[in-house]
């Protein structure tokens, strides 16, 4: 099995190349812009593997990604590469359309094209997978069973909507073409590699630094939880075993408010550094103004998913957490330099909003 993955190089993407040079002979190669969020070291292990190729490029240049269907000729496409992250869709959407719809567009258009030539068994085996996530369905309330399979779309940000977008053009061309697609759906992911935008390494880096822990609002936000390795796990189930033209919800059942999440992140900081001078690391959490359109909760119900595929998550949150944060630990420098690449990166975005406004 040949298996073009794009966004290879990201946070979840890396963990699904690992896992699968590991766990599998399926040969892949990876379609990755290299944007600020990627690590390439993320996939050390596999950069002398054979059966593991790295083509740095945009999944939006539509020649490139026709060229790699022709001389790759793959079995499988997973498609990660998008823009993620809810603050920058909100300070600057044009790269999150351009990136979530236009290159799930040429990717799909690609595939296609090469799809169709296919004879026989090759044209049976091949599939698409497009991973999306739970922003695509909206806010929860506080007693709403979580979202499945079936709930409507309601995108309430430009992320959201960019990939709401994407999720219907996957659809578009399993019902309109016969394309052989599925649609994963994820919940919040943390883990070892995961850029400093997020979360959980945000925290880490602050509370190792003694700076203050931001937290939108009261920090009553709840999200769904789960650890990477679980989520690529996941999508390497659904690539193998998933039925075509169907989307399956990634969830962790770990539903945790951010405040609470915190909280978690900060005592095992405690326990595993005793002398900590910014212990207790809590004391760093810092409450502030809340982002616009902040949905309150997200949580998926993965029922479809164990049922049909058996799959089950490995980590519970505090095992994951645990695992992670001992990670960062043992990689500080590697955390410090994504930090510094993250603060340049937020100075030059301000730097360019400032600028578009004078204009």
């Amino acid at each position: 099995m040949r298996v073009l993955i794009t966004g290879g190089c990201g946070f979840i993407g890396s963990a699904l190349v690992r896992l699968i040079v590991r766990a599998t002979d399926f040969a892949v190669v990876n379609l990755d812009r290299l944007t600020y969020a990627a690590e390439p070291r993320a996939l050390a292990e596999c950069a002398e593997d054979p059966r593991y190729q790295l083509i740095v490029g945009d999944v939006g240049d539509f020649e490139l990604v026709r060229d790699l269907f022709t001389r790759f000729r793959p079995t499988a496409v997973v498609h990660l590469a998008a823009e993620t992250h809810v603050d920058r869709s909100i300070d600057h959407s044009e790269p999150f359309v351009r990136t979530n719809v236009l290159g799930t567009w040429c990717l799909l258009e690609a595939a296609r094209n090469y799809w169709e030539g296919l004879r026989g068994e090759e044209r049976a085996r091949f599939r698409f997978l497009h991973v999306s996530t739970d922003e695509v369905f909206g806010a929860l309330a506080p007693n709403d069973p979580p979202f499945s399979e079936t709930s409507p779309y309601a995108p309430r940000s430009p992320y959201a909507a960019s990939k709401a977008a994407a999720d219907h053009l996957v659809r578009a061309f399993w019902h309109t073409y016969g394309l052989p697609v599925m649609i994963s759906n994820g919940c919040n992911t943390y883990g070892p590699w995961q850029f400093p935008e997020k979360l959980v390494p945000l925290a880490v880096s602050k509370a190792l630094l003694g700076e203050p822990i931001p937290v939108y609002g009261r920090g009553d936000q709840v999200r769904d939880w789960l650890f990477v390795e679980d989520h690529a796990a996941a999508l390497l189930a659904i690539l193998r075993r998933g039925a075509l033209g169907a989307s399956y919800c990634v969830g962790g059942r770990c539903e945790r408010t951010n405040l609470a999440l915190l909280h978690m992140l900060c005592a095992i900081l405690d326990e595993f550094l005793p002398d900590s001078p910014h212990r207790p690391h809590a004391q760093l959490i810092r409450h502030v103004p809340d982002r616009p359109g902040h949905d309150r909760r997200y949580a998926l119900d993965p029922t479809r998913l164990e049922r049909e595929l058996g799959w089950r998550p490995r980590f519970d949150l505090e095992a994951g957490l645990r695992t992670t944060v001992r990670w960062y630990l043992d990689h500080q420098d590697w955390l410090a330099e994504m930090r510094r690449r993250y603060d340049g990166r937020r100075l030059g975005l301000r730097q360019k909003a400032s600028t578009q406004e004078l204009a």
